[in-house]
């Protein structure tokens, strides 16, 4: 679960899901996403990949 984005705190989570795509070629995918509320009201979406296990900001 994130705790942060972009230094900002995270103090809820509305909505969670899983992407399981592309298994059969050389570069599947394997992602869970997060919709957040931020410290400061605002909605985004993160995910992170599983497969290098890096976060990343669907939008801000």
């Amino acid at each position: 679960m994130p705790r942060l984005v972009n230094r900002e705190a995270v103090v809820a989570v509305r909505e969670e899901w899983r992407v399981v795509d592309r298994w059969w070629t050389d570069e599947p995918i394997d992602r869970r996403y997060f919709d957040v509320v931020l410290e400061s009201g605002r909605n985004t979406a993160v995910y992170r990949d599983r497969e290098t296990a890096s976060w990343f900001t669907q939008r801000a």
